[in-house]
C-alpha cells in the first residue's frame, strides 16, 4: 500500500514513516509549508533522506493564512483565546493535505498524532492515545467520518519514550526548537501586534464591581486565569476572570471557578448528535484533566454542566467530550454561564 506521511521534521512523524516502511508499505514524505520560515522544511527533507523515501513539499501558505491565521488574529481581537491547531487539523492537514496525498496516488494518509482509531458499530471512532501524557485527541475533535477514512495513526499504541528510542536508533534526533504555535517564531503577542497594528487598542482593567484598577495595552495580551502582567498592586493577587469588550475583568482565585458553559460550532465524530442529556467527561483545554459532566444540545448550541466547578473556563478554547477512551466530539467555548 502507498502511504503518504505528514512529515514535519520531528521524531513523531519520522517514526510513523519508519514503522510503516518496516511494515512493507511504499512510503512518501509530505511536508506542509505554511510560513516563510524554511527551517521545518529542511528538517523534513533531512528526515526523508534518512528514511530513504521521496520528499514532497506542498505549498499551503495561502489557504493556511485564510483558514488558520486570520481566525487566530480575529479571535484574539474579539477577546477569545483561540486554538489554531484544531482548525489546522480539520481544515488543512486532514482536508487539503490529505486530498493532495490522494492526488499523489496514496492509498492512505498517516500522521504522528498520539491517538487511535477503531471501527465501532460500523463507524470510525477516535480514541485517546495509550500514552495519556502525550494524548493529542483534544486537537482532533473537529474530525468527521470523512476525515478519518483512510487515515493511519501509527503511534497510537506507543509512548513518547519508545518513539524517541526508535528514532534515535535510526539516526533521527529530536529538534532543539519546539514551538507551541508552529507559524509563530517568538512571542505570539508581538506577532499579533505586528500583523494588526492600530487594531490593538488600550483599555481599562476593572474588578467585578466595575471599579478601574489599572490599564492594559491590548486585550490580546490576556487570557482567563492569567495572574501576571496585570500591573495591579494588592494584598491578594488578581486574576483575569473575563474579557468583556475592551475591558479586562479581574477577580480573586475563587472567582475563576465555574460549572456551566455554552459551546458553538459543535461536531460529533460519529456524525450523529446524541439525544437528550448524556453523561461524559469534559476537557476544556489541552492540559486540563477531563472532569465528569452532563451535556446536551439546545438548538445549535452545546450546553455542559460539570459535577464540580472547573478553573478558568476560557472562551475560544474547545470543550471536548469523552466517554472513557472515546472522543464523542465537542464545540468551541462561547460563554461561561
Amino acid at each position: 500500500m502507498r502511504v503518504a506521511v505528514a512529515l514535519s521534521g520531528g521524531i513523531d512523524s519520522f517514526t510513523s514513516a519508519l514503522l510503516l516502511k518496516q511494515q512493507g508499505h511504499e512510503v512518501i514524505g509530505v511536508f506542509m509549508r505554511v510560513s516563510e520560515d524554511t527551517g521545518g522544511m529542511e528538517a523534513s527533507r533531512q528526515a526523508a533522506e534518512i528514511l530513504g523515501i521521496p520528499h514532497i513539499v506542498l505549498d499551503l501558505r495561502a489557504p493556511f493564512e485564510e483558514l488558520v491565521v486570520e481566525p487566530f488574529l480575529k479571535g484574539y481581537l474579539s477577546g477569545m483565546t483561540p486554538n489554531p491547531c484544531v482548525l489546522c487539523n480539520e481544515l488543512v492537514k486532514f482536508s487539503l493535505m490529505k486530498e493532495e496525498a490522494r492526488r499523489l496516488g496514496a492509498d492512505a494518509f498517516a500522521t504522528g498524532h498520539y491517538v487511535r482509531k477503531a471501527s465501532i458499530g460500523g463507524k470510525w471512532a477516535l480514541l485517546r492515545g495509550r500514552d495519556r501524557r502525550r494524548d493529542q485527541s483534544y486537537f482532533l475533535w473537529r474530525l468527521t467520518q470523512k476525515h478519518l477514512q483512510g487515515v493511519l495513526f501509527p503511534l497510537g499504541e506507543m509512548t513518547k519514550e519508545e518513539v524517541r528510542r526508535i528514532a534515535e536508533a535510526h539516526g533521527m534526533k529530536a529538534p532543539v526548537e519546539s514551538r507551541e504555535i508552529c507559524f509563530i517564531k517568538g512571542d505570539y503577542r508581538r506577532f499579533i501586534e505586528d500583523r494588526l497594528g492600530q487594531s490593538v487598542k488600550p483599555g481599562p482593567i476593572v474588578d467585578l464591581k466595575g471599579r478601574v484598577l489599572g490599564w492594559h495595552s491590548g486585550i490580546h495580551r490576556f487570557t482567563v486565569g492569567q495572574r501576571h502582567g496585570l500591573g495591579i498592586r494588592a494584598e491578594r493577587p488578581y486574576y483575569v476572570v473575563k474579557i468583556r469588550g475592551n475591558e479586562i475583568v479581574v477577580g480573586r482565585e475563587e472567582d475563576l471557578y465555574r460549572r456551566c458553559l455554552r459551546a458553538r460550532g459543535v461536531n460529533w465524530i460519529s456524525g450523529e448528535a446524541p439525544k437528550g442529556v448524556i453523561s461524559a467527561e469534559g476537557q476544556i483545554r489541552y492540559r486540563h484533566q477531563a472532569a465528569p459532566c452532563r451535556a446536551w444540545m439546545e438548538g445549535e448550541s452545546l450546553l455542559c454542566e460539570f459535577s464540580k466547578p472547573q478553573r478558568a473556563i476560557t472562551p475560544g478554547q474547545a470543550l471536548v467530550l469523552y466517554q472513557g477512551e472515546r472522543v464523542l466530539g465537542g464545540g468551541w467555548i462561547e460563554e461561561v454561564l
